[in-house]
């Protein structure tokens, strides 16, 4: 099978430049700039996209530790009776299971220390169907959350900065007060801890407290139930199950979904991600640049064999096809190997910071600082295919210019000029 000259003399021209002559090499050295430099853009694309990927999927999921990937609220009246809502909502496929919950908002005091909490009243006995990190307590169990004990579990990080531990007594104000002759008197109850948990989270691990839902509805002064906590088989499939539910249940029913109650936060997640991948993209462009400027010089060292290959009867056309396969050689090399660099890094970028955070003795994430301690990496393939996509195509648009300018050689005049 015969291979078409174009192919064949644009592959030739891209190795051309190494054999010899310093303005040849200088071509060959600013070629190899080009590879270098759409490889470095594309690896550093991936790689980031993927350690940003991680961040929001480490981020997610400790979320969903902690919330549930479903609520279904009655507005702000308690729901009196929750169970048949919980075995509704259970026929949907895609539930696994529910736990009714109470929510509010306090004061926690102790001595002269005062800060805000979420409390949350839960039932010991089905809150680890709904909550990872029920089950794996940092120090007691949640079944210590008796109806009437008034016990409480604090995070582990408001425990260490109050010196708490195991049988320390709280005292909780809440915000609805108390008629009294003297006037409205803030309710007061103490607390005895009997859990601290860790949900790797430093949000809620500093600013939520868990309680017997019963005694939360005495604090609160409410009947019932502030709604039911739904968790799912798939928790990307969760809005559409909150729409399901939605069309099934009461209308006056609230149900949303934890995509919607943090969406300004995954929002903005996005929004950089986009803004990342505008800004490495320009690596990529830069590296476009010098392969147009390749190009251009080897279109000005080769008037002379394009002048011939024009008398021998090449096209315009075909004089266009040649110097375009040279150029996008160079960029689909470039890209090809960016592309095997990058993912290469994605998949190992974890063990790669862990091996210059000893050679360097530094840490990259404190833990004091950020709530994890290790640099996290997910691989979407979906970008990695989008990557290499721009690349090429970035690639392809930069031999335009000078495929152009390569096809309006005038033969007699690159002759002459000989």
């Amino acid at each position: 099978m015969q291979v078409p000259y174009e192919l064949s003399i644009g592959l030739r021209y891209t190795r051309a430049g190494r054999r010899s002559g310093r303005r040849n090499g200088f071509i060959s050295f600013i070629s190899a700039l080009s590879v270098a430099g759409i490889t470095l853009g594309v690896a550093a694309l991936i790689t980031v996209l993927s350690v940003m990927n991680g961040f929001q999927k480490e981020v997610r999921d400790r979320m969903l530790g902690v919330l549930a990937h479903i609520e279904i609220l009655v507005g702000r009246s308690p729901m009196l009776d929750w169970q048949p809502v919980l075995a509704e909502a259970r026929k949907h496929p895609q539930v696994v299971d529910g736990a009714p919950f109470v929510a509010g908002q306090a004061m926690l005091t102790r001595d002269s220390a005062v800060r805000g909490v979420l409390v949350r009243g839960i039932d010991p006995a089905l809150e680890a169907r709904v909550a990872e990190f029920a089950s794996s307590m940092h120090r007691g169990s949640l079944d210590d959350l008796a109806a009437g004990s008034f016990g409480i579990a604090v995070g582990r990080e408001l425990a260490a900065q109050w010196l708490l531990a195991l049988g320390d007594r709280i005292t909780l104000i809440a915000p609805q007060g108390t008629a009294t002759p003297a006037g409205l008197m803030p309710r007061l109850r103490q607390f005895t801890i009997v859990a601290i948990f860790d949900s790797g989270h430093y949000e809620y691990d500093s600013s939520l407290v868990l309680m017997n839902h019963q005694d939360a509805a005495r604090l609160f002064r409410i009947e019932g139930v502030s709604g039911v906590r739904l968790i799912t088989r798939d928790m990307m499939e969760a809005p559409a199950v909150a729409r399901d539910l939605a069309r099934t249940l009461r209308s006056d029913y609230l149900i949303r979904d934890w995509s919607a109650e943090n969406r300004n936060w995954f929002a903005a997640v996005q929004i950089e991600k986009r803004m990342m991948f505008v800004i490495l993209t320009l690596i990529i462009a830069v590296a476009a640049f010098n392969l147009v400027s390749m190009l251009v010089m080897t279109v000005t060292d080769k008037q002379a064999d394009i002048a011939i290959l024009r008398t021998l009867g090449a096209t315009p056309g075909a004089i266009m096809r040649i110097f375009m396969i040279q150029g996008s050689a160079v960029g689909l090399l470039g890209t090809f190997l960016g592309l095997g660099l990058g993912v290469l890094l994605a998949l190992n970028v974890g063990p790669v910071v862990a091996t210059l955070e000893q050679w360097l003795s530094v840490q990259v994430l404190p833990k004091g600082v950020y709530f994890i301690d290790h640099l996290p990496s997910d691989l979407h393939w979906r970008d990695v295919v989008t990557i290499g996509l721009t690349s090429c195509t970035l690639a392809l648009l930069a031999t335009i210019y000078p495929s152009l300018r390569a096809a309006s050689v005038k033969p007699a005049e690159a002759l002459r000029s000989e």
